[in-house]
């Protein structure tokens, strides 16, 4: 599984509330998440954002609530991978369960600029910035997070 795309920055304590305000939470249909992904903080992200885009954060990413809307809003949107140095636990979970891969890696988080073309390599963890022709070493997934992400989720994995 790789993954391939121009990524979008953002800083440390990236919490739900502004992945995906609270105001939209009266929702649960993800193109209208996705409508409103980031719009707080980055207005421009929706009309940057492409399919396969990647989006990379600093320390404790997702922190703030358990809600499963942010992961979706940022799956919904087009992104294909968060990379941070550090994810909030809750968001970690969130995030597989519902079929967003995502990677730590502090080194990864520090380096990579937004607007840098990135491909990702769920096999082996590597992660190529082609931008500055740099890579970095994250931890790969196992094989029953992998057939979850490559699923679309874990209800749709244990469906198969």
């Amino acid at each position: 599984m790789k993954a391939h795309g121009t990524v979008h920055k953002y800083g440390d304590n990236i919490d739900t509330d502004v992945i995906i305000p609270a105001r939209y939470l009266n929702t649960a249909d993800h193109k209208e998440l996705a409508s409103h992904c980031m719009e707080d903080i980055d207005k421009e992200f929706l009309h940057r954002v492409k399919e396969g885009d990647i989006m990379v954060g600093q320390a404790n990413f997702g922190c703030g609530s358990s809600r499963e809307h942010a992961p979706i809003a940022i799956k919904a949107s087009g992104i294909s991978c968060v990379i941070a140095a550090t994810f909030a636990r809750i968001f970690y979970r969130n995030a597989i369960d519902i079929g967003l891969a995502i990677l730590e890696c502090p080194e990864a988080s520090e380096k990579i600029q937004g607007g840098d073309e990135v491909e990702v390599d769920f096999d082996t963890g590597v992660i190529t910035n082609l931008t500055r022709n740099e890579t970095y070493q994250a931890h790969p997934f196992p094989d029953f997070i992998k057939k979850i992400i490559s699923a679309g989720g874990l209800l749709n994995s244990l469906k198969k």
